[in-house]
């Protein structure tokens, strides 16, 4: 299989460090999901975290050989401690048990994962993982602050069932919330949309009928979702407006939910006032009821009904800041381009990123697009077949030129 063109972890270093806790099974599934990502992973290990996972768990994942202590030592590929520290994009200490907390709160080196995390200056991420009074205590929150003010990413705790048995606020975050962490973290240090203020709106607005009816349309929302991601992941301050989907919000993008064009409109412009880009993939309404029934509509015996429409306005125009620069966004059913290209004056877009939802691979709910860029010359450029963070990650290329000529 042909990999994606844009891997967001590509060509980084990443070392996850692994401590004593029950939560130690779950860095398994970081180490493989950061090698999907590309990433080069080196595993670090506390004793007490290999008593519940063992190293060659790690080892398998990783494809690389796992230090468990600081008299580790393999001069064929440099992965004692100090070379990994200093060779890391990102270090993440997934779960980070209270000890280890303190440890690196006091500048404590005595064993390889805080002796790694002290040899480097990469950013740091911080899973938690304890029991809730371990967890609230005055000395981890204290900790905790500290190790803030230094500058570490710290995701979670969640609140939720214990391994004492209890419920309470201590349990590692999702793997998927820390791997989207260290994509931060590693595009806050070294992305090249680092500075800038991305809006992104996604998902279909729903206009009520009544208390239980809606009219929407069949937008997910993956499109708009993988544009907030690529924008994340490459450093940019990323904000997502989003109509319902069934999407997960992504860690590290301010998510706000909306559901009708009103509320959309009102999210959006207040947004991107101070704004550098805005890239409208949200599928907006363009009908809605003239009238809301305050109570569910019945059927009435067979002789049907008519619900009369209004057209709903453009508000892209309304969007303005004094350095925006806007992306508009064409679904279309044939001559999706053209279609793009004759509103684009209108909207004040800059780009159009026009897309024909019959053409296969391309329609609501899929992981791929193929979109053509339309610019303000109305010049097309055809792009290929692709995953939606790739076409993301296309569409943020285009803009940045842009961006470089508005200073």
């Amino acid at each position: 299989m042909t990999p994606p063109e844009h891997t967001p972890l590509s060509n980084r270093r990443v070392v996850l460090c692994v401590t004593g806790s029950i939560a130690a099974y779950k860095s398994a599934y970081i180490a493989s999901d950061l090698v999907k990502l590309g990433a080069r992973v080196d595993v670090v290990m506390t004793e007490s975290a290999q008593r519940f996972v063992g190293s060659t768990t790690f080892a398998a994942l990783s494809h690389n050989a796992v230090v468990t202590s600081l008299w580790d030592q393999n001069s064929e590929i440099s992965i004692d401690h100090v070379a990994l520290g200093t060779k890391a994009d990102c270090i993440v200490i997934a779960p980070a048990t209270a000890n280890s907390l303190a440890k690196l709160a006091l500048g404590i080196t005595d064993d390889a994962v805080t002796a790694t995390v002290l040899a480097s200056s990469a950013p740091l991420v911080l899973a938690p993982a304890m029991d809730a009074d371990m967890f609230g205590s005055a000395s981890t929150q204290n900790n905790l602050a500290t190790l803030r003010e230094r500058g570490a990413i710290v995701v979670g705790p969640e609140s939720g069932r214990l391994a004492s048995g209890l419920v309470g606020e201590g349990r590692m975050s999702d793997p998927i919330d820390i791997v989207d962490a260290v994509r931060t973290a590693i595009g806050v240090r070294y992305g090249d949309f680092v500075g800038r203020r991305v809006v992104v709106t996604a998902g279909g607005t729903r206009e009520p009928i009544d208390p239980v009816r809606v009219i929407t349309n069949r937008s997910t929302g993956k499109m708009g979702y993988a544009i907030a991601e690529a924008a994340r992941d490459r450093g940019a301050q990323t904000i997502l407006i989003t109509a319902a989907t069934g999407i997960r919000a992504p860690w590290g993008v301010e998510t706000i939910k909306v559901n009708t064009v009103d509320e959309m409109r009102g999210a959006t412009l207040p947004a991107v006032a101070n704004a550098d880009v805005l890239i409208m993939a949200a599928a907006i309404s363009d009908f809605r009821p003239n009238v809301f029934n305050d109570q569910k509509i019945k059927k009435s015996g067979g002789n049907g009904m008519t619900m009369e429409l209004e057209e709903v306005e453009d508000w892209m125009p309304q969007a303005v800041g004094p350095r925006l620069l806007k992306v508009a966004f064409a679904a279309e059913t044939g001559e999706a381009a053209e279609k793009g290209a004759a509103k684009m004056a209108a909207k004040g877009a800059t780009l159009t990123v026009a897309n024909d939802v019959t053409e296969p691979g391309s329609g609501f709910g899929t992981d791929t697009n193929r979109v053509d860029i339309v610019r303000a010359d109305r010049s097309i450029e055809p792009l290929p077949l692709m995953s939606k963070y790739d076409v993301g990650n296309a569409i943020l290329d285009r803009v940045k030129p842009y961006l470089t000529d508005l200073e």
